[in-house]
């Protein structure tokens, strides 16, 4: 079986993220796999693939910043906010392209988004989609988003192409529709291409037919990153060999149990055992002085 951790895929074109998890498992022979938020079909790029216990990290790298290069397009709005829908309006673009690099800009910094229509947001157990496609609207909550960053990389009207730099949660083509109703000319998504999710870049990315091809080879394991390798910010950790039995069934530690001493000031912690196996992140409790496991990742085979 393969080792458990995190594979960076480069999600093609045409594929669902379900797609690439599905055939991962058929690649890899193995079937917990779960992936870390959702690119839609047309959209491309960085998706990491959770592979065996490192499923347990899905969520974290769910809520991690992203980077998105996007072709905006303007002058045209659709139902689905990008240029896969039906068009609903085609309007004049009558701005200056300053204008455009302005408007795009005014977005930097925290905003209340409006998620669209056709997503996977659930409203009383369904998903908006499906509503969409049953022609039905329902009225959705803004939600605030961060904008950390725009570069605008090229104008070249009526398509701009931009680095977006975000929180979890926003959405690019809704961005793009946003910045055409305040330019006043209407705007949709062309093109997306998610170029970073967390610690994982494009530049690292494996295309499926890649990961095929190492798999058969028998080197695929050389491409899967550690779990623990995500949590390299928090202080590593050894537990003395006494205490080893006291880790590997998951209960609390105390400080004198730790093979250094420690900081008090240190809220949370990489822990291993004695030898070198990663066992999880402990939380300091102020309460009891100890700390918690938050987040286990030891299997005793």
């Amino acid at each position: 079986m393969v080792k458990s951790g995190i594979i960076n895929v480069y999600k093609e074109k045409g594929f669902t993220s379900f797609d690439v998890v599905a055939k991962l498992r058929g690649i890899l022979r193995t079937k917990k796999i779960g992936h870390t938020g959702t690119l839609d079909p047309d959209a491309e790029g960085v998706l990491p693939v959770c592979i065996g216990r490192a499923t347990k990290v899905c969520d974290i790298l769910t809520d991690k910043d992203k980077v998105y290069e996007a072709v905006m397009l303007l002058g045209v709005e659709t139902d689905t906010q990008d240029t896969s829908g039906e068009v609903l309006k085609e309007l004049p673009i009558e701005v200056s392209e300053e204008a455009v690099k302005e408007t795009i800009l005014s977005f930097v910094g925290e905003y209340a988004q409006i998620p669209p229509m056709y997503s996977a947001l659930k409203v009383n157990g369904k998903k908006l989609y499906e509503l969409a496609r049953e022609g039905k609207t329902v009225e959705r909550k803004a939600r605030n988003v961060n904008v950390f960053s725009i570069d605008v990389l090229e104008i070249d009207l009526p398509r701009v192409r931009m680095s977006v730099h975000c929180s979890k949660g926003t959405y690019i083509r809704t961005l793009c529709h946003d910045i055409g109703q305040q330019l006043g000319c209407g705007g949709c998504m062309e093109k997306l291409l998610r170029t970073k999710v967390g610690v994982f870049k494009l530049s690292d990315t494996l295309k499926l037919s890649e990961i095929e091809e190492i798999a058969k080879a028998g080197t695929v394991e050389e491409k899967i990153i550690a779990v623990d390798e995500l949590f390299e910010d928090y202080l590593k950790v050894w537990i003395k060999q006494t205490f080893d039995v006291v880790v590997h069934n998951g209960n609390r530690i105390e400080k004198r149990m730790l093979q250094e001493p420690l900081d008090s000031n240190i809220e949370r912690l990489r822990v291993y055992d004695s030898e070198n196996a990663f066992i999880g992140i402990y939380e300091y409790s102020d309460e009891r002085k100890d700390f918690k496991p938050v987040k286990m990742f030891y299997e005793n085979n």
